[in-house]
């Protein structure tokens, strides 16, 4: 495989950008060699500028259910830029994916829109202090909400990637406000509910920057009443999750109703898009209802607002293909643990709709001490001569695969044949 435009590109964009990247886990530090440059993708292809095809499980860290330029999607997309790339005023189009959002969920009364995950958990986190009128909030190691000062405190995803649980540059004064528990572990948020003045929990319900790692549904339930007994806010991050892992995210699995919700990726259809909403007694002390503060100017840009009402219906329409992809996730997840086992390398899989995750480790994982103990040499053996052979993971151990339409048999099976190679190569 010649990389040769791929290193020169990454060789001149470190002249002009940090890192050359402009997300750290893409620098590929954690797994070796260069981060390849892309050119195009294709369904559930990516293809770099040395022309080299790659079957893509990455799928922009998970939006694109319907793989690169889906048709629909693309036409819906070319329509609304023709009347215009943004107006900083309201459009008709966002009261129907407000409308269509708070039809699939359960537990979502109101919302808005901003333009990134980040942004929508950082105002939940602001909307939940105001409403509790405490200033404590509980996150869990291993989650990651984003880059918001807040929550830079044991996280996981690219923070984990380089080994540095929390950031410097975030004030002390501000982190002393966040209580870090342990997921999947119920006691330790009892414990921090004694130690602090909590008026906020936000949790992935399924994880998926530790690598993915579902939350146990009773532990849920604990955490709900827990939260019912202090009077706290409850908020459920499904920015990766939510229309990935089911058409209602975690609510296809239980029936536990947060305060609030955090969704991104999938609601943008691609492109930038983000929202959070819930519970109207909350909701409204959001401005201009209330006096809690939040404005963007691209928020709810009609462009990216296009797109995601293209997926949203597409997905509303379609709801079958989640067991369709789930399928494909567990025969690539199964195959992968079948392969391994056979070249005596330990493996553990794990499967949420169209979300999958593996970790070379000896031990199911149920949270990030055990993610920890995961093989990362091995996973950046394996995922350097699986790119080699035309198969883009995510670039970190601890990241989440996802699967797209466009995908089949005959794509997983393809996989699995170059894994079988890989296996035995790096036994």
């Amino acid at each position: 495989m010649n990389l040769l435009c791929s290193i020169n590109d990454f060789n001149e964009a470190k002249q002009v950008i940090v890192g050359g990247v402009n997300s750290p886990v893409r620098a590929f530090k954690s797994v070796g060699g260069s981060p390849v440059f892309i050119q195009k993708g294709q369904g559930y292809e990516l293809i770099d500028v040395d022309n080299n095809h790659y079957i893509d499980f990455v799928q922009s860290w998970g939006p694109l259910i319907f793989g690169h330029c889906d048709k629909d999607i693309e036409s819906v997309v070319m329509d609304a830029i023709k009347e215009g790339l943004s107006f900083g005023a309201p459009t008709e189009k966002e009261t129907e994916l407000a409308k269509m959002i708070i039809k699939m969920y359960e537990g979502i009364d109101k919302i808005r829109f901003v333009s990134s995950g980040t942004e929508a958990v950082m105002s939940a986190l602001r909307l939940a202090r105001a409403y509790s009128k405490r200033d404590d909030i509980l996150k869990f190691d291993g989650c990651y909400h984003g880059h918001s000062d807040s929550l830079l405190v044991n996280a996981g995803s690219g923070c984990a990637t380089f080994g540095a649980p929390s950031s410097p540059g975030v004030p002390e004064d501000l982190s002393k406000h966040t209580f870090v528990a342990r997921y999947n572990d119920i006691e330790s948020v009892q414990e921090c509910f004694k130690k602090g003045n909590i008026g906020c929990v936000i949790i992935e319900p399924i994880a998926g920057n530790m690598g993915l790692v579902p939350a146990d549904i009773e532990f849920l339930k604990a955490l709900r009443e827990i939260c019912n007994a202090y009077d706290a806010v409850l908020i459920f991050d499904e920015v990766m999750s939510g229309f990935r892992a089911g058409i209602n995210g975690i609510q296809a699995y239980c029936d536990i109703v947060p305060d609030l919700f955090t969704f991104g990726k999938v609601i943008g259809g691609g492109m930038p898009m983000a929202a959070f909403g819930g519970k109207e007694e909350i909701m409204k002390l959001l401005s201009p209802s209330g006096s809690v503060y939040q404005a963007g100017t691209l928020s709810g840009n009609p462009v990216a607002v296009s797109a995601g009402l293209a997926a949203l219906c597409k997905i509303e329409q379609n709801p079958h293909i989640y067991q369709e992809m789930e399928k494909l996730a567990l025969r690539l997840t199964e195959g992968l643990k079948k392969l391994a086992k056979e070249n005596n390398i330990a493996l553990q899989t794990c499967v949420r709709g169209s979300m999958f995750g593996f970790f070379f480790n000896e031990g199911v994982v149920k949270n990030f001490d055990d993610a920890k103990k995961s093989d990362t040499e091995m996973f950046a053996r394996f995922h350097q001569a699986m790119l080699h052979k035309g198969v883009y993971f995510a670039c970190s151990q601890f990241e989440t695969g996802f699967i797209c339409t466009p995908m089949n048999e005959e794509v997983i099976d393809k996989v699995l044949n170059r894994a079988d190679e890989v296996f035995k190569e790096i036994q």
